[in-house]
């Protein structure tokens, strides 16, 4: 499961030095939908952190082997830090590595771009600062909050966190991903209809939700999260989803979740899977025509 992790100010390094910056992914989410039901409402995701991360390394006085490697959000993201703090980028070599698939709900291009601003922070040795982060983000896309070491109830289009939930809750998972993307901006219209019709169901799971994480409770966590995933099948459905839940008592999983607007699917147990499970679960997953994959959540 993941540790938090300090981002504190270090000295600029000498030239020919790698200066990284880290940050993690997401399982999709433990819940998405409205924060409250009405007539106009706001996307919140309660992000589900995994720990598979994505590096980005800066190297002074490296010579770049050609193109940089930076995708165009992050590379927009490096221009808007250096032009708030007033900098300029020395010479010097960009590199990147990625635990995070693209396209899946892993918040891989949110994890992009913020490694690449904390590892701006420490090359210029500054205090790594979340305002910044959060106003970079805001002008680029729509965000998860793996800007924060910690679970938060975000609103993803306004990049507000409207509470932090802290690292009491993990899990361990076993998912599997579906073929296909989903394109967020192109299905928010239908996610708000969608969040309109059913805004009482939504506002409910979302209270048992954050009653769970205050009570330190991962079971009623786990609970609200597969009430979240069902309501999400209501509108972006996946192939998987039914016979994951119609089997989530029998491997003895405390919950399902899902990237409501990805292609990920999956079980959540409170104890780890010993190895007579882990080789039933490979099986069921195999007999629908995936691969299993294994990797703890959240924090606790």
């Amino acid at each position: 499961m993941l540790t938090p992790a300090g981002h504190e100010a270090a000295p600029a390094p000498p030239p020919g030095t790698g200066v990284v910056g880290v940050c993690h992914g997401t399982l999709g989410e433990l819940y998405q939908g409205p924060l409250r039901a009405g007539p106009d409402p706001e996307i919140a995701l309660v992000s589900f952190p995994v720990g598979l991360r994505t590096w980005t390394t800066f190297t002074p006085g490296a010579v770049p082997p050609g193109p940089s490697p930076l995708g165009e959000r992050s590379a927009t993201a490096a221009r808007l830090f250096l032009e708030h703090y007033g900098r300029t980028l020395p010479p010097g070599r960009w590199s990147t590595r990625s635990e995070l698939r693209v396209g899946v709900g892993m918040a891989s291009s949110t994890a992009d771009i913020v490694a690449t601003l904390r590892c701006l922070f420490r090359l210029f040795g500054l205090p790594y600062d979340d305002d910044v982060v959060v106003r970079v983000l805001a002008r680029i896309e729509r965000s998860d909050s793996v800007f924060l070491d910690e679970f938060a109830l975000h609103l993803s289009g306004r990049h507000r966190v409207v509470r932090r939930l802290g690292t009491g809750i993990g899990f361990h998972t076993a998912y599997l991903t579906e073929p296909g993307t989903v394109d967020t901006a192109a299905v928010t219209g239908l996610l708000l209809a969608h969040y309109r019709r059913h805004g009482p169901e939504y506002e409910q799971c979302l209270a048992d939700l954050l009653k769970g994480f205050a009570s330190g409770d991962p079971a009623a966590v786990a609970r609200a999260a597969t009430t979240s995933a069902a309501l999400s099948q209501r509108v972006l459905p996946k192939a998987t989803f039914a016979p994951l839940l119609e089997r989530r008592e029998r491997f003895g999983a405390d919950g399902v979740f899902v990237a409501h607007t990805g292609s990920l699917v999956g079980y959540l147990f409170r104890r780890r899977p010993d190895a007579a499970l882990a080789r039933d679960l490979r099986a069921f997953f195999r007999s629908l025509g995936h691969q299993c994959s294994f990797v703890p959540g959240g924090y606790g």
